[in-house]
């Protein structure tokens, strides 16, 4: 007899559930299986079904949220003369923040950031082709700048207590990516 797809995805998604509530607060070397099944209320056969590991229900995290990334409706959200989505990156993070604040934190895994620009950079770099950038080891080295920006100002803004409003900071993004960054730190704004 098969189970349903429901209950096999929502068991999936509680053993899930309770490794991120261990990896909100400790390392992942130090979370084990049998922590995760007893916080799930499961054996370990029924983890097993699903995944291989430990590092395992991470990957998969990860693979879901850089899926959800990719699926973003980059050229439709970026605006005619700013081809670079501030409003999609955004928009995602706000969406995923319970992962992403901690995946792109201090404690989080650091090869995540990577794996995000690596699945943005090329979509970014398709649009600001299609719209005549002149593609090359310039373009690679300005999206790799503007994308580390981008992920490392989101994360700093969601880990503060007293955060400026998400307009607020679209000014500043949109002003230190017009104006340019050192202008700004100069005082020449």
């Amino acid at each position: 007899m098969k189970k349903k797809p429901t209950i096999t995805a929502q068991t999936k998604q509680n053993i899930i559930d309770a490794f991120w509530e261990l990896y909100c607060t400790k390392r992942i070397e130090k979370i084990t299986i049998k922590e995760i099944t007893t916080r799930a209320g499961y054996n370990r056969s029924t983890f097993y079904e699903y995944f291989t590991d430990v590092y395992d229900v991470l990957e998969q995290i990860e693979n879901t949220l850089i899926s959800r990334l990719q699926e973003l409706p980059m050229q439709q959200l970026s605006s005619p003369g700013d081809p670079f989505p501030f409003e999609a990156l955004v928009s995602m993070y706000s969406h995923h923040s319970k992962y992403l604040v901690v995946l792109l934190g201090d404690h989080g895994d650091p090869a995540f950031q990577g794996k995000v620009k690596g699945s943005m950079k090329p979509i970014i770099k398709e649009i600001l082709v299609s719209k005549g950038a002149k593609d090359g080891f310039e373009l690679d080295y300005t999206l790799e700048y503007a994308l580390s920006a981008m992920i490392g100002i989101l994360s700093y803004w969601f880990n503060q207590e007293k955060a400026p409003s998400i307009e607020s900071l679209m000014v500043l993004i949109t002003e230190l990516s017009s104006e340019g960054v050192m202008g700004r730190l100069m005082g020449r704004s």
